[in-house]
């Protein structure tokens, strides 16, 4: 019996993105196996390494080694397109969006657009930027109802580590009270060096150098990355329309070396909490650092390792820890909504 397809339009095509179809390339015969499905690449939309379309499925170890040694597609390639983003997606006849742009804390452009734009024209939806879960959630999660079409977004918090499936899937009648987490690399690892002498600038340093940090990282000291991870918890999990920007937010900017020498003889230690419940029947959502004793589980979240600890109504407080992820657990998260998508068809 013949395989049925599933095309995929891929915008974005960073080390996320590029670690995917590392993935597809390895999993192209089980998938085929396992799902009746022929997964293949026929679109790439890259910011800056250009566009390609090819109905009968892109080379993608050929577009793999031609980012890696040119630093873009090849530009003299047959199925080389000069096209925008938006023109990809409406005119390459895919099935499926896979949404790996870069993320925009502001406003979740042009993620947001893109999405809308596939649900125009009939495609699913896997995103792992979080910016369209933390601006405008509820809109496109009911537009893709009323088109009857998949919205997925597991990696948008925590990676590959399933959170939104965990609570969908193994949580069944329970309500989700409330949340706390651990949610940003970058300023955990910069804590964490502080702890160990470092000064706050060194540990920005040391951040950058090994890939923790961008080379501005601006959005995660100063709280925005957790504040949109804090919003997307609430507007899937707890059923509320609240963006990053309604967010309590602070920081680790003013951090010193006296406030971790304090929380050390306070037997804690300083972590950024991110924080989502309903108070006087609106969503509310914290991000602040906090003292942590040392005997508590969120004290021991090292490095670039997360936890969440969701509350629920039935079954108390869960929590779930991500020890210290690599490229590989985010391109599994997108791959893991592949797999949900293709079970669901």
């Amino acid at each position: 019996m013949q395989n049925k397809e599933i095309n995929i339009c891929l915008v974005g095509f960073g080390n996320a993105a590029q670690e995917f179809c590392r993935m597809l390339i390895t999993k192209n015969l089980e998938l085929k196996e396992s799902t009746g499905y022929d997964v293949k690449v026929t679109a790439i939309a890259g910011r800056s390494k250009g566009a390609i379309i090819n109905a009968k499925g892109i080379d993608l170890t050929k577009a793999l080694s031609d980012v890696k040694s040119k630093g873009s597609f090849d530009s003299s390639a047959e199925d080389t397109v000069t096209m925008e983003t938006l023109q990809v997606i409406k005119h390459c006849h895919a099935s499926l969006l896979v949404e790996l742009s870069t993320l925009s804390i502001y406003d979740g452009e042009p993620a947001i657009s893109h999405i809308e734009t596939a649900f125009d024209v009939g495609m699913h939806v896997i995103t792992a930027n979080k910016g369209p879960i933390a601006w405008k959630y509820q809109k496109l999660r009911d537009n893709s109802k009323e088109k009857n079409l998949q919205f997925l977004y597991e990696t948008t918090v925590m990676d590959g580590t399933p959170i939104f499936n965990f609570v969908k899937y193994t949580l069944p009648g329970c309500r989700v009270l409330s949340f706390k987490g651990i949610l940003n690399s970058t300023t955990n690892f910069v804590l964490e060096q502080m702890e160990s002498g470092n000064s706050y600038e060194d540990a920005i340093k040391e951040a950058k150098r090994r890939g923790f940090a961008e080379e501005d990282p601006t959005l995660d000291i100063d709280g925005w990355d957790a504040a949109a991870k804090t919003s997307a918890l609430l507007n899937v999990l707890m059923d509320t329309n609240i963006n990053p920007a309604e967010i309590d937010r602070k920081g680790i900017a003013d951090i010193t070396l006296g406030d971790i020498e304090k929380a050390k003889e306070k037997q804690c230690k300083i972590k950024l909490l991110c924080e989502g419940y309903i108070e006087d029947n609106k969503p509310k959502g914290r991000v602040h650092p906090v003292y942590i004793n040392y005997v508590d589980t969120f004290s021991n979240i090292d490095a670039t390792s997360s936890i969440l600890a969701i509350t629920t109504d039935l079954m108390g407080q869960v929590q779930i820890i991500e020890k210290n992820p690599e490229i590989q657990q985010t391109a599994y998260g997108i791959y893991s909504d592949l797999l949900t998508l293709v079970k669901n068809l």
